[in-house]
């Protein structure tokens, strides 16, 4: 269980935002968050916690392989992040793994590399995102090699304990050092995009609009 810290009151602030906004918030941080080519394969569409990271590597000549051995030692309200380097031909999340996952009250799991047995995160609503989905078993290709040890997903450093948000557009993660900043500058973020709509229903044209509410700069890094 996530204790009453700032990293939980931004859990709770970030879950409840779009992605989109928050990698507009990461943008302007200049921080690196946005993962590209992990989408939504099945499940609920909204998660977020602090990463439970795994790494999986090739297995060598006479290794055995092993896959989902970490799963009892994840705790409630965290993702999975694993990292198969982004190998397509080979899952590492099953069925079985979604159907404990959920039960101990997981928030997620976000694999870069393939996944299978969407009709279990389909039945359960457990929030999946995956490079691709295939069937072919990753045992006896693969081996766990790390567990909350640092990944690297497209170029973005993911550490233990930061917060990994995901949503119908995908997944973003953002370092738990500066969670409460992000999900500040996030909220403001959607708020204002909130007001152009309600400024273009009430009559205004979107360009002004956008002009009135600084649209196009939101995004933009601060100067340092």
């Amino acid at each position: 269980m996530i204790p009453n810290t700032p990293t939980r009151q931004a859990v709770e602030l970030l879950a409840g935002l779009p992605t989109a906004a928050v990698s507009d918030a990461l943008d302007k941080l200049s921080l690196r968050g946005s993962l590209l080519g992990i989408k939504p394969v099945g499940g609920g569409r909204r998660m977020c916690g602090p990463a439970f990271t795994v790494a999986y590597a090739p297995i060598g000549a006479g290794e055995a392989g092993t896959v989902g051995d970490f799963l009892d030692d994840v705790p409630v309200g965290a993702v999975v992040v694993i990292d198969n380097d982004g190998r397509p031909d080979c899952t590492v999340w099953g069925g079985i793994m979604t159907h404990i996952a959920s039960a101990a009250g997981v928030a997620g799991t976000v694999v870069n590399g393939a996944c299978r047995d969407l009709a279990a995160a389909e039945s359960t609503g457990y929030p999946l995102y995956s490079v691709a989905t295939f069937m072919r078993t990753g045992k006896d290709r693969v081996r766990m090699v790390a567990v909350q040890q640092p990944v690297v997903v497209d170029s973005v450093t993911i550490n233990p304990g930061d917060l990994v948000c995901g949503d119908d557009d995908g997944v973003v993660v953002v370092p738990a050092d500066r969670a409460p900043a992000v999900a500040e500058l996030a909220r403001d973020i959607d708020a204002v995009e909130a007001r152009i709509v309600e400024a273009v229903r009430a009559g205004s044209t979107l360009v002004q609009a956008r002009k009135d509410f600084g649209y196009h700069t939101l995004q933009t890094a601060r100067s340092t």
